[in-house]
C-alpha cells in the first residue's frame, strides 16, 4: 500500500517525461552516435586512432531543432579549437605537470567567460585539458584527430537531424494557447461570482491567481518560442509552419489580455480586502459589475473563434453590459459616492474588447 502514492506520482511523471518527441530524439541520437562511431576509422592520419571522438561529436551536435544542432555543433568546435590553441601555447613552455593542468583549467574558464561563446565556453578548458594531458609527445596529431573525429561527428549529428524527421514544434501552441485563454475566462468568471456573494466572499482563490497566470502565460510564450526556433532551417517548415505568424500574433493577444485581468485581479481584490485603500465598490455597481464580467469572460472564451459568427454576438452582449455598468458609475459619481474601483474595471474590460477586435 505504501507503494501506491509512489507509483500515482512516477506514471504521470514518466508519461510526460517519454512522449513521441522524445523517442524519436532518442532513436535520432543513438543513429548518429552508432554511424559517427562506423565512419570514424575511415578518417584519414592518425584520426582513425581515436574513433571515440566521432560519436561525442555526434551527441554534441543533437537538440531538439535543427537550428540548435547546428549552432551547438559548431561553437562546441570552435571551443575545441580555442582549447587546442591554449594547450599548444602551455605546452610550448611547460610539461603536463599539477601546475599546467591548473594553468590550462583555470585559463579555459576564464576565456570561457567572454561573452557570445554559447557552448564554446564549456569546451575550451576541456580540450586545452585533454590535448595537454592526452596529447603526450603527439600534441599535433592528437589535436587533428579530436578536431577531426568531432567534427565528423557533429556533421553526422546535424545531417540526421536535419533528414530525419526533422522536429518540428507546432503541435504544443494550440494546448498552450486554449490553456492560457481557459485560465484568463476562469479568472473572470471567479470574480464576477465574488461579487454576487456576500463580502468577503466565501470564494478567494482567484484574488492570488495573478503568480498562475503569469506562468500559463510563460508556457504559451515558451510554446510559440520553440515552435518558431524548430522552423529554422527545417525543411518541413515551407509546408506547415506557414501558421507562425497567426501563433504569434495570438501571442501578443494573449499577454494583453493576461495585462488586463491581472490589473482587474488587483483592483477587486484591493476593494475587498483593503480598508481605506479607496477602491470601494458602490452597491449600485456590484451587480452590473457581475455582469460585465461574466459577459466579457464569455468573449475571451471565445476570441479565437472569429468565423463561427458566436464571437460578434458574444461581443455585442459584453458591450452592452459594460454600458450598463458605465451607467451605473455615472449614477454613483453624481450621488458622490466612490466609483474609482468599478471605473477602473469598467475600462480594462473595454480594452479587453479592444484587444480582442484587433486580433480578428
Amino acid at each position: 500500500m505504501s507503494q501506491l502514492p509512489t507509483r500515482r506520482r512516477l506514471i504521470p511523471a514518466l508519461r510526460k517525461t517519454v512522449t513521441r518527441h522524445r523517442l524519436l530524439f532518442a532513436a535520432k541520437t543513438a543513429v548518429a552516435a552508432g554511424l559517427a562511431w562506423y565512419l570514424a576509422p575511415f578518417m584519414p592520419g592518425p584520426a582513425a586512432q581515436y574513433p571515440y571522438y566521432a560519436p561525442l561529436g555526434a551527441l554534441v551536435s543533437m537538440h531538439p531543432t535543427v537550428a540548435d544542432s547546428a549552432k551547438h555543433g559548431l561553437q562546441s568546435l570552435a571551443g575545441l579549437v580555442l582549447g587546442i590553441g591554449m594547450a599548444f601555447a602551455i605546452t610550448t613552455v611547460a610539461a603536463p605537470t599539477a601546475l599546467a593542468v591548473a594553468v590550462v583549467v583555470g585559463l579555459g574558464v576564464l576565456i570561457g567567460g567572454l561573452p557570445r561563446l554559447g557552448t564554446a565556453s564549456e569546451w575550451i578548458p576541456m580540450a586545452a585539458l585533454f590535448v595537454l594531458v592526452l596529447g603526450d609527445s603527439n600534441a599535433e596529431g592528437f589535436s587533428f584527430a579530436y578536431v577531426l573525429q568531432m567534427a565528423l561527428g557533429v556533421a553526422v549529428g546535424f545531417a540526421v537531424n536535419w533528414l530525419i524527421f526533422p522536429p518540428l514544434h507546432l503541435d504544443d501552441i494550440d494546448p498552450a494557447i486554449a490553456g492560457h485563454q481557459g485560465a484568463l475566462s476562469r479568472q473572470l468568471k471567479d470574480m464576477a461570482k465574488a461579487m454576487d456573494e456576500s463580502w468577503p466572499p466565501n470564494h478567494e482563490a482567484w484574488a492570488g491567481r495573478s503568480e498562475e497566470l503569469s506562468l500559463t502565460a510563460a508556457a504559451v510564450r515558451t510554446a510559440v518560442h520553440q515552435a518558431e526556433l524548430s522552423a529554422k532551417a527545417n525543411p518541413r517548415s515551407r509546408r506547415r509552419a506557414t501558421r507562425l505568424p497567426s501563433d504569434l500574433a495570438g501571442l501578443r493577444t494573449l499577454e494583453r489580455l493576461t495585462f488586463h485581468v491581472q490589473d482587474i485581479t488587483d483592483v477587486l481584490a484591493s476593494a475587498i480586502w483593503e480598508e481605506g485603500a479607496g477602491t470601494v465598490i458602490p452597491d449600485a455597481a456590484v451587480a452590473p459589475l457581475s455582469e460585465a464580467l461574466e459577459s466579457v469572460a464569455s468573449v475571451v472564451d471565445h476570441w479565437r473563434d472569429a468565423e463561427s459568427g458566436e464571437l460578434a454576438n458574444r461581443l455585442a452582449r459584453a458591450k452592452d453590459s459594460i454600458a450598463v455598468l458605465s451607467d451605473a458609475v455615472a449614477e454613483a459619481a453624481a450621488d458622490q459616492a466612490p466609483v474609482n474601483a468599478p471605473a477602473s474595471v469598467a475600462m480594462s474590460l473595454r480594452r479587453i474588447l479592444t484587444v480582442v477586435l484587433s486580433s480578428e
